[in-house]
């Protein structure tokens, strides 16, 4: 499967607008893991579960096919970031306690990953997936942004979107699943971060494309008499769907 290139040339606006996990979830994955020495997060982008991870593991591999997306990644001592595809890591077998993809498996080979996994987990080792579905602020906000989501946007979602609203459940798993706590993203934003966040979505950037023009500018203006003071902060929440499975031992 060839690598398809969504977000490098938003590398910047990823880095600075994707939103950040709860550490209860990082807190979560550490206890479960069967150690705490090494973890691999795959899909890495700029960095935002492996730096959750840092916390809680002595080393931590940060793995991503972009260059673009590992420039921006913000750096920490127990962090190596490397530049490498979801389905050839380059890690040594039978060496990870636990990897994670946040909100990257549904671009992947998917067989061929898990194959990968199996080869690079311990076992016993973990591997966590997640994504997260289209958030919510206000009922008056969201109804906009749903509008703008599945009108404006439809059809220039690629096909993988499917597996995110579907919350990766008809995704074949094969590892020993484990049932997990309820976990949810909370962020506070402006009208001005929204945008910026926005503004990375992958129809987003085939739509302007196509079409040279930002549909995010002209739902930013929609939305400005809903919000009020574009500086004022509204939580904008979404819940994590998660799907944490164990490698079998002898396997």
């Amino acid at each position: 499967m060839t690598f398809i290139d969504h977000f490098s040339e938003t590398a910047a606006g990823y880095a600075r607008f994707r939103p950040r996990y709860p550490e209860s979830l990082f807190d979560f994955l550490a206890g479960a893991a069967p150690k705490r020495e090494w973890a691999w997060d795959c899909a890495t982008g700029s960095g935002q579960a492996a730096l959750g991870l840092a916390g809680r593991f002595k080393q931590v591999i940060a793995t991503d096919a972009s260059a673009e997306q590992i420039a921006y990644a913000r750096s920490h001592p127990r962090v190596e970031y490397r530049v490498a595809s979801a389905e050839r890591s380059g890690l040594e077998t039978a060496s990870i306690d636990l990897v994670t993809v946040a909100q990257a498996l549904h671009w992947f080979d998917i067989p061929a990953f898990f194959d990968e996994v199996k080869r690079v987990l311990i076992p016993g080792g973990l591997v966590a997936v997640w994504c997260y579905p289209l958030f919510t602020i206000e009922p008056a906000i969201d109804r906009i942004v749903r509008r703008f989501y599945a009108e404006t946007l439809g059809l220039y979602w690629p096909p993988e979107r499917r597996r995110v609203e579907e919350g990766y459940r008809s995704i074949s798993f094969p590892f020993v699943e484990m049932e997990t706590p309820a976990f949810q993203i909370e962020s506070p934003v402006a009208l001005s971060q929204l945008a910026g966040y926005l503004g990375t979505w992958s129809a987003v950037r085939r739509y302007i494309r196509e079409r040279g023009e930002d549909p995010v500018a002209l739902l930013s203006a929609e939305l400005a008499p809903v919000w009020g003071d574009p500086d004022r902060p509204r939580l904008l929440t979404t819940p994590i769907r998660l799907r944490v499975g164990r490698k079998e031992q002898g396997r």
